[in-house]
């Protein structure tokens, strides 16, 4: 599904990423790890197409094709989703219109026809249950006076609307108490499936245990440099990223 082979970037005069590597298949869940300014958020910054980022080598493929020409917006039409680790305001456009508007875009971008009402009615009812979102919700202003949890629960039920191929969450955990982490997770976990992937990116492996990765990778100056199972994440709380900087330097 997401093909990252060689990848170099940067932003203004510095670079970031440094030769990454990553493939992603369809029914896979990944956690991406590391210290602060390894990388993390730049890299899906890029895979969404945010244009402060310049690729100066390498490929990024989706779906067997190079996505690096690509707009944010074409590149979420073909099914690559982001939640924002700092969601922003628009005051004056419900979080139900903003909604029908996204999914009319994305099918247009398809060739459909707009969802009609009802069904999208239907859909919003069902994906708001998942969620635990209060109907009165729908009718406020995007993000405006949310709480973080809010502004993240928000984010998850944008993805369940949209059904995306790729859903890369983006620190989704920061400035979640536990019953909101729990809420998020679970709508996560419910729209997994052998179809799309998800890409978890976090500090933390509190996350992890509610959302289990398939693979978890450390990413370290640009690089990602050590890859495994969930036990991967359990070493890093337990030692912190020091022991990953020490083995690298005994390699070198």
């Amino acid at each position: 599904m997401l093909s990252i082979k060689n990848l170099t970037a940067q932003i203004g005069e510095k670079q970031i990423v440094k030769g990454l590597n990553l493939q992603i298949n369809p029914g896979e869940v990944h956690a991406i790890m590391g210290p602060n300014g390894a990388g993390k958020s730049t890299l899906s910054n890029i895979i969404a197409g945010r244009e402060d980022y310049q690729v100066t080598g390498g490929e990024l493929l989706f779906e067997n094709q190079d996505i690096l020409d690509l707009a944010p917006e074409e590149r979420s039409h073909k099914g690559i989703f982001l939640s924002f680790q700092y969601p922003i305001e628009i005051p004056g456009i419900s979080v139900m219109n903003f909604i029908k508007m996204a999914v009319n875009e994305s099918r247009k971008a398809q060739g459909l026809e707009p969802m009609p009402a009802k069904e999208l009615l239907e859909k919003i009812k069902e994906k708001a249950a998942l969620l635990e979102m209060d109907k009165s919700f729908l009718s406020r202003s995007l993000n405006e006076g949310f709480s973080g949890g809010e502004k993240k629960r928000n984010e998850i039920f944008q993805m369940a609307m949209l059904e995306p191929k790729l859903a890369i969450l983006d620190e989704t955990d920061s400035g979640l108490d536990i019953d909101a982490l729990r809420i998020v997770a679970n709508g996560v976990n419910k729209l997994k499936s052998k179809q799309n992937a998800t890409l978890v990116i976090t500090h933390y492996q509190r996350l992890l245990d509610y959302i289990v990765p398939d693979f978890v990778h450390v990413l370290y100056d640009g690089k990602i440099v050590k890859s495994g199972d969930k036990s991967l994440a359990l070493e890093l709380e337990e030692k912190g990223y020091d022991w990953i900087k020490d083995e690298i330097s005994a390699l070198k």
